[in-house]
């Protein structure tokens, strides 16, 4: 199989060698021992210099004209006009494409793939509603854009098949032919904590939450500020450590002097996977996640391979990223998180997973859970079961498809 993958992220070049600034593009990478031949087709940045994760030299890297944001039409419109004839070239050496979106070039590309006779599969790793409107909010015109690219992204999926990270979007793509819900983690059999390795983990000691992460609205981390202050009213000696980095970098350090912790937090900027992340997972003695929209987050598995016990916010498919057990192992919800920094906007719900490891007894440290809440985003509301097609919901009890001569509802 000759496969080109296309996904919306910039990549930068210095010499011959191509970097990326994400860790998914590794998992990208690892495709190349399953095909023929690997292309992988995304923004090219016209500053020159390294990033963070080096695509290896068996990958082919085809290059798209850059542009800043989508949202800039003045310089994203004609970018994209021209990434039409340079993905047009790459469909001559590719039989297969994996379209990765939403996003315009993905739907702009499975078109141009099918009338050249290509296996087109998508893939969809976010809930894009949800992280639009966290990422964008107040621009009406960007969540209309969004819902109708949503929308199209959807209706191509019920022509081609699809790949989603986690259960929580393969319910969104129900429709498609063929879903295929996939887990992604970064993680080697060889860095997997063993048992004994939980078992030893002391709490006795100074106590560390670890955040990983990009600094971004959607990722909510004024919150983690919020948190730490929480935690050493109980018990001076939690400290945070921060790994992400992005543009609420400032207003994270201001939010953790305002609370008076900025002493027992350490904002570290970005640390790759294959430089020391590990090391960091397994020095740490609980795991936050406080996300508004997520897929299914690779962190978590991360942190669960260190059997390091997690808190994560109760959205997209942390909801169960792997049938998490119940009992010593993780904690319940308790009435409210702190306020989200500003104007005490209430955080989405929170729940606690075991990572295989644990505090005292074997699970979640007490304190720890204390961070759960059953708040809700203001403005938000869960969308409710009834929302679903009566179809999903037959098919949820088993009586779809119906036997001969009885209606899907009736006994």
């Amino acid at each position: 199989m000759r496969l080109a993958v296309y996904t919306d992220y910039v990549y930068r070049r210095e010499g011959d060698a191509v970097y990326a600034e994400r860790a998914f593009a590794l998992f990208l990478a690892e495709l190349a021992s399953h095909v023929e031949r690997l292309v992988i087709v995304g923004r090219l940045d016209p500053r020159s210099g390294a990033s963070h994760y080096r695509l290896p030299d068996t990958v082919e890297f085809v290059p798209l004209p850059h542009y800043p944001s989508l949202v800039d039409a003045r310089r994203s419109v004609p970018a994209m006009v021209r990434s039409l004839a340079r993905f047009w070239r790459v469909l001559r050496e590719a039989d297969t494409v994996w379209l990765l979106g939403p996003y315009a070039l993905s739907v702009l590309f499975a078109l141009l793939a099918a009338m050249r006779g290509r296996r087109v599969a998508l893939g969809v790793r976010q809930d894009t509603l949800e992280y639009v409107r966290s990422r964008h909010p107040g621009r009406r015109w960007v969540h209309a854009a969004a819902r109708l690219l949503d929308a199209v992204y959807r209706r191509l999926a019920r022509r081609f098949p699809v790949v989603v990270v986690g259960p929580e979007l393969a319910r969104h793509y129900e429709r498609a032919p063929r879903v295929l819900p996939i887990t992604v983690s970064l993680v080697r059999d060889d860095q997997i904590a063993s048992p004994a390795e939980a078992a030893d983990r002391s709490y006795d000691g100074e106590l560390v939450a670890l955040s990983v992460g990009r600094l971004e609205r959607e990722k909510n981390p004024l919150l983690l500020a919020d948190i730490l202050a929480r935690l050493r009213e109980r018990d001076p000696r939690w400290r945070l450590v921060v790994a992400g980095e992005g543009p609420l970098e400032p207003a994270l350090r201001e939010r953790l002097r305002e609370l008076g912790v900025e002493e027992a937090a350490d904002v570290r900027g970005y640390v790759p996977i294959d430089g020391g992340l590990p090391e960091l997972y397994r020095s740490s003695h609980a795991f936050l996640h406080v996300s508004w929209t997520e897929g299914l987050p690779q962190v978590l598995f991360e942190a669960f391979a260190a059997a390091l016990p997690v808190v994560a916010t109760e959205v997209g498919g942390a909801r169960r990223p792997g049938a998490p057990r119940r009992g010593p192992g993780a904690t319940g919800a308790g009435p409210r998180a702190p306020g989200a920094a500003r104007g005490g906007r209430p955080g989405p719900r929170t729940r606690a997973h075991a990572g295989g490891g644990g505090g005292p007894g074997g699970g979640v440290p007490g304190r720890v859970g204390l961070l759960a809440t059953r708040a809700r985003p203001r403005g938000r509301t869960r969308r409710p079961a009834a929302r679903r097609t009566p179809r999903a919901r037959a098919r949820e009890r088993g009586a779809w498809p119906p036997r001969r001569g009885r209606s899907p509802g009736s006994p």
